[in-house]
């Protein structure tokens, strides 16, 4: 095993939490929820999530930080011709617990050794330039100026074969030292991801936590089949690319505890979303939108 790497599957028990003292627990079945930070799972237990909640936003209003609006159904904005735009709109926002597959909770970090930078300003740069961290192939078509509660970023991720999926995040929180996504039926992941810097020992901690099940047994099956070392990758180099920004040569660390071993074979049905099986029949169906892609180098 990868010395930067810490994973245990434990059934049933809880990863180590980051739930600061004092801080109230979210339901997981509401689909505005603020900074995703931590979690403890008993079995059989809801979700709890730690949470700096400040006063919910009034209906209708988008703010700069805070918690986003309440949504029914997501709508993507104006994207390039080129982006392919497909499994966002008209989707409903889905968490852990309406997902299918094992619970599992991921934290990646890398720590700013050097740099002269504050958690605001690092979490400012990450929100105003949050594609430019991805890894080579995967898009991500969000506002052109920064992320904010209630933005709804399409993504265009590379797979397999050449392929392209077509999925999206909604931004569900965002402060000066953190925002957090939540993702939409058909995404591989019904998921909590929260971006965050902190300052520690006179420097600046990144970090990435997740908290995720896969929403159908198809999805569960690729990561049993190497899903989780992609992802796992995919978030240790959008690390190194953030340090990077800030002139350090930044060495990433993760560790992800399975939380509860149970699939919900309740929500089985989720695959009937699939935005992989989606996308797919689109391409085959329309072979030319590849070509097209093709030219974009975003």
């Amino acid at each position: 095993m990868d010395p930067a790497t810490k994973a245990t599957d434990t059934a049933g028990t809880a990863g180590p939490g980051r739930l600061d003292a004092g801080q109230p627990a979210i339901d997981p079945d509401a689909t505005s929820v603020p900074r995703a930070t931590s979690a403890r799972v008993e079995p059989g237990a809801p979700v709890a999530i730690g949470t700096r909640a400040p006063a919910p936003a009034p209906a209708g209003a988008r703010v700069a930080t805070g918690w986003s609006r309440p949504v029914d159904r997501l709508a993507v904005g104006s994207v390039p011709a080129t982006a392919l735009n497909l499994n966002v709109a008209g989707r409903r926002l889905v968490g852990p617990v309406q997902g299918f597959g094992r619970l599992w909770q991921k934290r990646y970090r890398v720590r700013l050794d050097g740099a002269k930078v504050t958690p605001q300003q690092v979490v400012a740069t990450w929100k105003a330039e949050f594609a430019s961290f991805w890894p080579q192939g995967n898009r991500f078509y969000g506002p052109i100026t920064s992320l904010e509660p209630g933005e709804v970023a399409l993504l265009n991720l590379a797979m397999p074969g050449r392929q392209t999926l077509s999925t999206g995040v909604m931004v569900i929180y965002a402060d000066d030292e953190s925002f957090t996504f939540m993702t939409p039926e058909g995404h591989m992941f019904a998921a909590w991801i929260t971006f965050s810097a902190v300052a520690e020992r006179e420097a600046t901690m990144v970090s990435i936590e997740v908290l995720l099940r896969t929403n159908d047994p198809l999805y569960e099956l690729s990561m049993a089949l190497g899903g989780h070392r992609v992802e796992n990758v995919f978030w240790l180099a959008t690390l190194r690319n953030l340090a990077a920004r800030f002139g350090v040569e930044g060495n990433p660390t993760f560790e992800q505890t399975c939380v509860d071993r149970r699939r919900q074979w309740r929500n089985a049905r989720n695959i009937r979303y699939n935005a992989a099986v989606r996308t797919g029949l689109h391409t085959l169906t329309h072979p030319w939108l590849m070509l097209r892609r093709s030219g974009d180098g975003a």
